[in-house]
């Protein structure tokens, strides 16, 4: 097959090309929280749910988990030697990632 056919190498090479770029970029906290929206809305109606149904106790529990979460995950990004900024948004963007896996 002639590699201007090829659809995944035409679409890997235009990726490269034009959407990625050329070496590590740093990226901003509003690019993370835009990037992770639906999670915090998510876990925003959640929190109220359950401070109007239940009790604030319970959305302090949530709260601590979530704490709990994104304490342990900064944690293991920092032993991997990233920087405090680099731990604390990963962190942030895995534990808004992972904890959306049950819905």
């Amino acid at each position: 097959m002639r590699s201007e056919h090829c659809v995944t190498r035409n679409h890997i090479a235009v990726w490269h090309d034009r959407a990625l770029p050329s070496g590590p970029e740093p990226i901003g906290f509003r690019t993370v929280l835009r990037g992770s929206l639906l999670p915090v809305l998510v876990w925003t109606g959640v929190a109220c749910f359950t401070y109007v149904v239940f009790d604030p106790v319970v959305t302090m529990v949530l709260g601590g988990l979530f704490t709990l979460s994104f304490g342990v995950a900064f944690g293991l990004r920092s032993r991997a030697t990233h920087s405090v900024r680099c731990s604390a948004y990963g962190a942030l963007g895995g534990v808004l990632d992972k904890s959306m896996a049950g819905f």
